[in-house]
């Protein structure tokens, strides 16, 4: 089972909202006939009441969750789910405003947008290899997305691995191409971090040698601006490369608050592991390693905790934070019973107490009718975690 896992083919179809769309040459400007469409923020939507946390305003929710009937066809009961009957979510983002969100599947090419009571709606599609391992795995928001609407997506295509921009209104510009592709191990996760730069992980494709590599673009978080170069403050500012050693990223997450901590999941050889990122150094030692190897993915990191989810096992690991940054005992998991989501793959916080996750059900899992599914999520107690 895979959650994630060179040109782009010769046309990406923008739809805004599914209201329009348009073919796009790749380095051609808009077509002169393409009307724009409404924002993806504009539309309202109601306030979901997340099971077992506080609402999306902030408000504590009063009381537990009554019990959620099962899901008939693609109508789900329950108010956490946004986005349902999609293929496996590799990668999501949440919408300013936190009830909504972007999901990308893997093996379509689709960007979606969900929205709790509202229709799906396909943002983009793009042509995708995703026979390797790769595909479209990676999703994220420009860092001021509320004023210009651009998304970020990492891309395997039939050449390469590469990160494309796109927006309403303009065609898609690749930024950064020629990241190395190989016969497996060609997924890449994408994160923004507070100084507005875009921090990339990318997969050795392959070849281990080339994580260690410092001339290949395989096997390394990358950090660069919104042109694909290297961005202000890396430690070598012609180089965006800000560190090595990875072998096939999954998830890559940073504190929104305090010291600014960054976080991989990778699934390496012999183990899946989690590293904290000092930039300008290898990976190193892992923060935590899992040899029975449960498929780590994306990842949320809270200010007391790291949350990470399996992909090839039903539920989330919970990794308890002390104030000085390390953890507090072994990971436990949540949501691995009847009142989980299944198997995990994208996830994103939305702030500090909640998150928006993407199911791979689809994907070697259990599906239910729903599936697969993009669900807001409340930050885990250590209540509801098991050893």
């Amino acid at each position: 089972m895979r959650c994630a896992s060179g040109v782009i083919l010769p046309t990406v179809v923008i739809g805004l909202l599914a209201v329009g769309c348009a073919s796009f040459p790749e380095q051609a400007g808009p077509p002169p006939t393409w009307q724009p469409q409404p924002k993806l923020t504009e539309q309202a939507g109601p306030q979901p009441n997340l099971p077992g946390g506080a609402n999306t305003d902030g408000a504590p929710r009063p009381g537990p969750a009554t019990s959620i009937p099962p899901p008939q066809g693609c109508t789900d009961f329950d108010p956490a789910v946004i986005g349902t009957c999609l293929e496996p979510i590799a990668a999501v983002a949440a919408l300013p405003g936190g009830t909504a969100g972007l999901a990308a599947e893997r093996s379509s090419g689709r960007v979606l947008a969900v929205q709790r009571g509202a229709a799906t709606r396909q943002v983009a599609a793009f042509s995708v290899d995703a026979a390797t391992g790769g595909g479209l795995t990676g999703l994220a928001l420009s860092p001021t997305y509320r004023e210009d609407q651009l998304l970020y997506v990492y891309l395997t295509t039939a050449t390469d691995n590469r990160v494309v921009r796109f927006t309403a209104g303009d065609a898609p510009k690749p930024i950064l191409t020629g990241i190395p592709k190989g016969q497996r191990d060609n997924r890449g996760v994408m994160a923004t971090d507070r100084t507005g730069a875009l921090l990339v992980a990318t997969g050795d494709a392959g070849d281990p040698a080339a994580a260690s590599d410092p001339k290949s673009l395989a096997g390394k978080v990358l950090r660069i601006d919104g042109l694909g170069k290297p961005a202000p403050g890396n430690p070598d500012p012609t180089s965006v490369v800000i560190a090595s050693g990875l072998s096939s990223p999954a998830g890559l997450c940073g504190q929104s608050e305090g010291a600014a901590s960054w976080w991989v999941t990778d699934q390496a050889a012999a183990a899946d592991q989690l590293y904290k990122v000092t930039f300008g150094q290898p990976v190193g030692t892992p923060a935590w390693s899992w040899p029975d190897r449960p498929g780590v993915a994306g990842c949320a990191a809270f200010t007391d905790q790291i949350l990470v989810a399996t992909a090839h096992r039903a539920g989330l690991q919970l990794l308890a934070l002390n104030k000085d940054g390390s953890f507090n005992g072994k990971p436990t998991v949540v949501l691995d019973d009847e009142k989980g989501y299944g198997q995990i793959c994208g996830v994103d916080a939305i702030d500090d107490q909640t998150a928006v996750i993407g199911t791979v059900n689809k994907d070697g899992g259990v599906p239910v009718s729903s599936d697969d599914r993009v669900v807001l999520l409340p930050k885990p107690n250590s209540s509801d975690a098991r050893d």
